[in-house]
């Protein structure tokens, strides 16, 4: 099959986006059926061709030399690409439910489209160029979700994510110039790209890797650049939930991945400073992210800075720069996504159905909407990883490449992801302590007015649960994927 066909799910929902900012549907439910539509159709064609393209190069345009937007479905972009495909239905379906009551809504279904498009363009993206340029689509599309209930926190948040974009964003863009510049072209290549002239140019070339690492993993939230995350969580719950899950973090853990092994390389990297100092800033990410989702009160900014702390779990991974680091890293990437879509589908259930946003509101919830709950819990133990869950295994695999590479870098890293799990049990399991164990000042009638969310919330709570245990007892078919489609 011709390799253009990657052209259609990044353009189909751009372009339906558009088609929803033009045209005003007669009905809720008619536009609810034209957005699940295209975003199915989007999936099932992202699913077909991650089956029959080959991995050669499709040029879309050519600006002189190696200035080319190219797409290409390398093993790395399979995996991001699927990962986009598989959880998007799922928040649309959650968001049909959850936006009804909001203003708004024909912006927030377009703006969703065309980020489904951009991120499939990332993933697709066959040189840095063309990652660079939907990365910053990427940002453009997204700031309308972020900002969309329009009151004046989203305004501020939405200020702070444009401001720490554009400036990751300007250190990317120099990386990007010194590749084009010592690079034997700018298509990704697994080993890196870089001529003997980069070589020559050693010192210099490690200063710009660790500043574009810094400048991608601006989105990553990597630390102290994380500010926007938090802030963010002002935004609608189907927006949190994929800026969290794939949308925006994880395009920023997939661009590291991009610019270490696929165009510095690891030969030309590893035992280096610039190893260490991108490792540092990921485990102290950790810790602080960890830290920090310890003392927050609110639901859903202690998620958000558990992500933060998770994303550096995958760069910890991609730092390691060895083959068990990287599908450690990618396995992790995955796994995260999971557990903390379906974890934000439990806050924006909580405060859509009971509208509560604070941890200490929680008491007593459990009973009230069981389906909720038991989902959370289900995510809780597999974000502490917990055997028989999906995060332990994804943790494990982590822990395990930090062993075979046995630098003292690396045993601090152990350390660090130790710490951090115990962190997490505090502030998740907390959460479900409190819904399930209420103290005896609860108020009762207060809980007696709220209900289970609908199934178009809780059926893909449910599932996403479900998909924690599954791989969490049955992951060795992915982890062969994985590193099949790596190497």
């Amino acid at each position: 099959m011709s390799n253009a066909m990657m052209l259609i799910p990044i353009f189909l929902p751009i372009i339906c986006g558009a088609v929803l900012l033009g045209v005003k549907f007669p009905s809720d439910k008619l536009r609810n059926a034209f957005v699940m539509g295209s975003v199915l159709i989007t999936s099932v064609v992202t699913f077909v061709m991650l089956f029959t393209v080959s991995e050669e190069l499709f040029t879309m345009l050519t600006f002189t030399g190696d200035l080319t937007l190219a797409l290409k479905l390398d093993g790395m972009g399979r995996i991001f690409a699927g990962l986009a495909a598989v959880l998007w239905p799922f928040t649309t379906v959650y968001a049909f439910d959850y936006m009804k009551h909001e203003h708004r809504q024909r912006m927030f279904y377009a703006f969703f489209m065309v980020s489904y498009g951009v991120t499939l363009g990332i993933a697709a993206s066959g040189n840095i160029l063309t990652m660079y340029f939907f990365y910053e689509l990427l940002t453009l599309s997204t700031l309308p979700l972020v900002i969309q209930p329009m009151t004046t926190g989203s305004r501020r948040a939405g200020r702070y994510y444009l401001l720490y974009s554009i400036g990751g964003a300007a250190f990317a863009f120099i990386g990007m110039v010194f590749l084009l510049t010592y690079g034997s072209g700018a298509d990704f290549v697994m080993g890196g790209i870089l001529t003997a002239e980069a070589w020559e140019n050693r010192s210099l070339m490690l200063i710009v890797y660790v500043g574009a690492f810094m400048g991608f993993g601006v989105k990553a939230a990597i630390f102290p650049l994380h500010a926007w995350l938090p802030k963010a969580s002002v935004a609608p719950t189907p927006v949190t939930a994929l800026l969290h899950a794939v949308a925006v973090v994880k395009a920023g853990a997939f661009a590291c991945i991009r610019l270490t092994y696929y165009s510095f390389g690891t030969d030309f990297l590893k035992g280096t400073w610039a190893q260490y100092a991108v490792m540092a800033v990921a485990l102290i990410s950790i810790l602080y992210g960890s830290s920090a989702a310890l003392k927050q009160v609110h639901f859903k900014r202690r998620l958000a800075y558990s992500t933060m702390a998770n994303l550096s779990y995958i760069l910890f991974g991609v730092t390691l720069m060895t083959p068990t680091g990287l599908e450690a890293g990618v396995l992790h990437l995955l796994f995260h996504s999971v557990i903390k879509i379906g974890a934000f589908f439990a806050a924006g259930a909580v405060l859509h159905n009971a509208h509560r946003e604070y941890v200490s509101e929680l008491d007593g919830l459990g009973k009230r909407m069981p389906v909720t709950f038991g989902a959370f819990t289900i995510f809780a133990l597999a974000l502490t990883g917990v055997p028989l869950f999906n995060g332990f295994v994804s943790k494990w695999s982590l822990a395990t490449a930090a062993v075979e590479s046995g630098g003292i870098f690396e045993l601090i890293g152990i350390i660090v992801l130790l710490i951090s799990a115990l962190l997490t049990a505090i502030y998740m399991l907390n959460v479900c302590i409190r819904a399930y164990f209420p103290g005896e000042k609860t108020d009762t009638k207060a809980l007696a007015k709220v209900r289970e969310a609908s199934d178009y919330m809780t059926v893909p709570m449910a599932i996403l649960a479900g998909a924690c245990i599954f791989f969490g007892v049955s992951s060795q078919p992915i982890i062969e994927l994985i590193s099949k489609l790596l190497y």
